[in-house]
């Protein structure tokens, strides 16, 4: 799925589906009335959003991960594995397991720590504290009420902030806003704030910020036919063109796409075509076929963080 362009804009549309919006959010609201949090056997560090994909989350739950590393702790990874058939709990393989089963970011997860991935959040909680895990960082799953957490981090793109404000299908939030900043106990800003994110939080919320950067890219100054499916692939596009790269050709698909080698080949001969290289994103790589990935270069990166101090301090704190 792509986000569709009026989600960042008011109009029309978005009134007409404010009915549908008021559902979804009702829904929402049902479940976590309804529901109990279950308290895990070590402490919990969720990293969510408030809008649907594209917010930077993975590169800042790996980040956090390392940082809880370098402390001395123990951290596994706990997902929903969107896009993949098991529903676990599952302890990842990355020598075992394919995007197909899993999904694609418990896959990028998993090369750095142990990672469960379960639909049922609890039971992959437990799951993760069994097999050693003294703290667990959730990746994804503020609105999901099933597991207790001990710390919420909001990320936020500052590029695409809060769209037009509205709540699915009418925009892009997945609850009204206020509900996911009563869930926060740090906001993270991801990339310059361009729209203003931070006059839309309380004051009182502990406001950080990031930027995602290449990893020793090799990159400088090559054509490149930049492909990904992602939440924002003009962000992923963006960032090449920062490197800089000579970026001959962008080409877009929906979130989690699954792609063909068809596809795949497509691209690989236009870029052959252009005299370029076919790069994509680490999490794209991941659902490349297998006979394809050659074929392919990565851009890999990191969330790089303005005051790592402050970020270690509210880790410490909570955790």
């Amino acid at each position: 799925m792509r986000a569709p362009a009026f989600w960042s804009e008011s109009g029309l549309l978005p009134g007409l589906l404010a009915p549908a919006a008021a559902f979804y959010a009702l829904g929402s609201a049902l479940r976590h009335a309804t529901t109990r949090p279950v308290k895990a056997a070590v402490p919990v560090v969720c990293v969510g959003n408030a809008v649907a994909g594209g917010a930077g989350k993975t590169p800042i739950a790996l980040s956090i991960a390392g940082l809880l590393k370098g402390m001395g702790r123990k951290p596994a990874f706990l997902s929903r594995g969107y896009g993949g058939r098991l529903a676990g709990p599952v302890a990842v393989d990355p020598a075992l397991h394919r995007a197909a089963d899993v999904g694609d970011e418990p896959l990028l997860l998993a090369a750095a720590a142990p990672t469960v991935v379960a639909s049922e959040r609890p039971a992959g909680a437990a799951m993760a504290a069994e097999r050693g895990a003294d703290v667990i960082v959730m990746d994804d799953g503020l609105q999901n009420p099933s597991l207790a957490k001990d710390l919420s981090f909001l990320v936020v793109d500052g590029g695409f902030g809060f769209g037009n404000g509205r709540v699915m299908p009418a925009g892009p939030l997945r609850e009204p806003l206020y509900r996911s900043l009563d869930r926060a106990d740090a906001v993270v800003i991801v990339g310059a704030d361009t729209t203003d994110v931070r006059k839309a939080l309380p004051g009182d919320l502990p406001v950080l910020h990031a930027r995602l950067a290449p990893v020793g890219s090799d990159l400088l100054h090559k054509r490149v036919l930049a492909f990904a499916g992602i939440g924002r692939p003009e962000k992923f596009f963006e960032t090449l063109r920062a490197i800089p790269c000579d970026l001959v050709a962008t080409h877009a698909f929906g979130d989690h796409h699954q792609y063909q080698p068809e596809e795949i080949m497509r691209l690989v001969e236009a870029a052959a075509q252009a005299k370029a290289l076919p790069v994509t994103t680490e999490k794209d790589f991941v659902r490349l076929p297998e006979d394809a990935k050659p074929m392919v270069r990565i851009l890999k990166i990191q969330a790089e963080w303005q005051d790592s101090k402050a970020l270690e301090a509210l880790i410490a704190r909570y955790v």
